[in-house]
């Protein structure tokens, strides 16, 4: 009875040290969590591409070297130029701004002023002086968010390069190692291999869906808009494109937030056909890309609602940053997951 006590203190103390030592390290390594977690979503989605030229070359290394390789030139090669170019154009929108305010503050009076004159619009009896204000006030919170983050983007460069080389280097072991890393895990941690083969098939199931298809729902979308643009006479089209497809992460209400401004503006200048074709083609057609094919093809992979959906990516979003729009889903693929388990594991 004694030596049985003994062994449970000692158990005790043991999961306490096991606890805090492994606490430890979640804290040492939480810098890194994004990078990391960039690349074991990257490395799944071109496991395929690893296994088939590990077909042909023996060699490990050769074949993680010529799949990271690719997923350079394909990937990460035109998102970062993508990005640069959107940085660019967004500082030199902000500065050209900030230069002409005055005129286009002017432009917005003169339009009011000729919209006052039509039958419809004077029925309203719009305050211009009220909307002007608040419409330069909106303008100047607007630039200096985007300005202010883009300064904060640049400013933190090292930290940027250190996130990114982190990426790049585990990204090669996880394309080399990962099956041997997914095993050893399922060998060691304590829970039923088939429970933890389903969470873990669970995360990467939707994690690559939320990724592959945001890239196709985005890409559409920002070729859709940045085609309406071209063709309604906005300048930096493919600028206001690359935006929405960036924007696209947000479910139902991303791309709006550039096509439906830009259809208000072009009807307040007196643009009126080109102000009609942007807000019926953004409601129409934009939004039924995303409506239509975000629910349908995400939630067949995650066998998710589309309320759910939603709801975790902006919450993700919301918490965690950019990379919230994967971790959201896959967090309430999970917690489905659990819960599907959970009677099982009960009932024993």
């Amino acid at each position: 009875m004694k030596d049985k006590q003994q062994a449970n203190f000692q158990n005790i103390i043991f999961l306490i040290l096991l606890a805090f030592i492994t606490g430890l390290l979640a804290y040492i390594l939480k810098p890194f969590f994004f990078a990391v977690f960039w690349a074991v979503l990257i490395a799944s989605v071109f496991a395929p591409l690893y296994k088939f030229i590990n077909k042909k070359i023996v060699n490990p290394n050769i074949c993680a070297g010529i799949t990271m390789m690719g997923i350079i030139l394909c990937l990460i090669l035109p998102v970062g130029l993508l990005i640069d170019l959107l940085i660019m154009e967004i500082i030199d929108i902000y500065q050209s701004f900030n230069s002409y305010s005055s005129n286009w503050i002017g432009t917005l009076s003169e339009a009011l002023k000729a919209l006052s004159k039509k039958p419809i619009f004077a029925s309203l009896n719009l305050d211009q002086t009220f909307l002007i204000n608040k419409s330069q006030e909106a303008f100047k919170v607007l630039t200096s968010y985007v300005f202010s983050h883009i300064s904060e983007f640049t400013q933190n460069t090292i930290l940027v390069v250190v996130q990114f080389a982190v990426m790049l280097y585990s990204l090669f072991f996880f394309l080399r190692d990962g099956e041997r890393l997914v095993k050893t895990i399922t060998e060691n941690i304590p829970v039923d291999n088939k429970h933890l083969e389903h969470f873990i098939n669970q995360f990467l199931t939707t994690a690559k869906a939320s990724l592959k298809f945001t890239f196709i729902i985005g890409g559409i979308q920002g070729f859709l808009g940045g085609m309406i643009f071209y063709i309604t006479g906005i300048e930096r089209a493919l600028v206001w494109g690359v935006l929405m497809f960036a924007l696209s992460i947000v479910p139902a209400i991303g791309c709006s937030l550039i096509w439906a401004p830009a259809g208000i503006i072009m009807l307040l200048l007196g643009h009126i056909w080109q102000g009609i074709a942007i807000l019926i083609f953004g409601l129409i057609v934009i939004s039924s890309v995303d409506n239509l094919l975000r629910p349908v093809l995400l939630g067949r992979d995650t066998q998710m609602h589309s309320l759910l959906i939603f709801l975790s990516t902006l919450g993700g979003i919301a918490a965690m940053g950019f990379s919230g729009f994967i971790l959201g889903p896959v967090i309430a693929s999970l917690f489905l997951a659990g819960w599907k388990l959970f009677p099982e594991i009960y009932q024993k």
